[in-house]
């Protein structure tokens, strides 16, 4: 399962303004205020839209005028999408929403209460459907997604505004947004109100499980997201010192990243489930989970999904674009120094926090868990 995958469109760096270099610090900071929405009432349905269906999730509205949203990238991209998901649920009850978005994430999908099918896309298309009611842009700035959601002809284009298309309408993109309020924001100037703060997975959608108190994940997607494997090890070390069960999770491809933490670490092998989960079974093991320590990868959208405590490293990316949100479960932890995404080496930031500060905050959280 690919994680935090970006699509061609998008900016080539998140950037975000540097803070000061030095220690790492706690950054629990509201999102922003949010724009005044501009308010449009959605047309009727268009009649005679023939839609190619794709895989049908329970609730299905079959017959029903198509929205079509795209979010062709990874889980935790999925994940951040979530409130916008819903707010086009609620704004147009009467359709039937569908997803396009990679097949291997069918069974997140079906967490989240929102689609009625979906569609296996990655990337920004093509998409394999003709003229639904509404498209809608949740997937990047453009211009590879407008073009891909243009060419099915929607009766409808909900989008970011593009210079190479001045026919459509919609807000400029902010490379500085967070990434949760990116997407409600987006609806808000079309009339349709989102509650960025609607992120949890149901509580009844997902099975908890608990082969251990804390979940430790050492992979990213990118070189320049990893926390070296070695600082990884001497974390899951003391914790499992201290009497915490751990786990190591990971994709099949991260499978032998999470064996070598796990032998640094001293942990037994039934310890590294790499590669042995899908994404149910993920939910279940970090809902399941006293605590997640993991860099800013899908696997820290999934905690704050699921109202499990997390300390998250991030660097070369600002928590202001991708962190949690301000709530005391969630530490995320940065020196303020930003790069490059997709750099193929650790990022310098993210290199200069430190193990201790990482076991500080892992034993706050995990106090405040034992007296909640």
């Amino acid at each position: 399962m690919a994680v935090n995958d970006r699509p061609p469109d998008t900016p080539a760096s998140r950037r975000s303004a540097a803070g000061p270099v030095g220690e790492a610090q706690t950054d629990r900071r509201a999102y922003g205020r949010r724009p005044a929405p501009r308010r449009i009432v959605p047309r009727e349905p268009a009649p005679e839209r023939r839609v190619l269906t794709g895989r049908r999730l329970p609730g299905g509205r079959a017959g029903a005028p198509v929205l079509l949203a795209l979010r062709g990238l990874g889980f935790g991209d999925l994940l951040t999408a979530v409130p916008a998901l819903r707010a086009l649920r609620s704004a147009y009850p009467g359709h039937r929403l569908v997803l396009a978005a990679p097949a291997a994430l069918s069974g997140l999908v079906s967490l989240i209460s929102a689609v009625d099918a979906q569609l296996d896309v990655s990337g920004p298309g093509p998409v394999p459907l003709e003229r639904p009611d509404i498209a809608v842009n949740l997937h990047g700035s453009g211009p590879e997604s407008i073009v891909a959601l243009s060419r099915i002809r929607p009766g409808r284009l909900l989008s970011h505004a593009h210079p190479e298309f001045p026919g459509l309408d919609g807000p400029m993109w902010d490379p500085k947004a967070h990434e949760v309020h990116r997407w409600c924001d987006l609806l808000a100037w079309y009339g349709v109100p989102a509650d960025p703060a609607d992120l949890l997975l149901p509580a009844t959608a997902v099975t908890p499980v608990t082969p251990g108190d804390v979940v430790v994940h050492p992979g990213a997607a990118s070189r320049a997201r990893c926390w070296p494997v070695e600082r990884f090890a001497e974390v899951a070390a003391a914790l499992a010192e201290r009497g915490h069960r751990v786990v190591i999770t990971g994709n099949a491809a991260e499978r032998s990243l999470a064996f070598r933490v796990g032998t640094l670490a001293g942990l037994p092998v039934e310890s590294v489930l790499a590669g042995r989960t899908d994404l149910r079974d993920l939910a279940g093991l970090v809902a399941g989970a006293r605590l997640v320590i993991c860099g800013d990868t899908g696997v820290a959208h999934l905690a704050t999904a699921c109202a499990t405590p997390s300390v998250v490293l991030f660097g070369p990316v600002s928590p202001d674009q991708w962190g949690p949100p301000p709530d005391p479960r969630h530490i995320a932890l940065w020196t303020g120094r930003s790069g490059d995404p997709h750099g193929n080496r650790p990022d310098p930031g993210l290199l200069e926090i430190g193990t201790e500060v990482v076991l500080d905050a892992a034993a706050n959280l995990l106090q405040a868990e034992a007296v909640r």
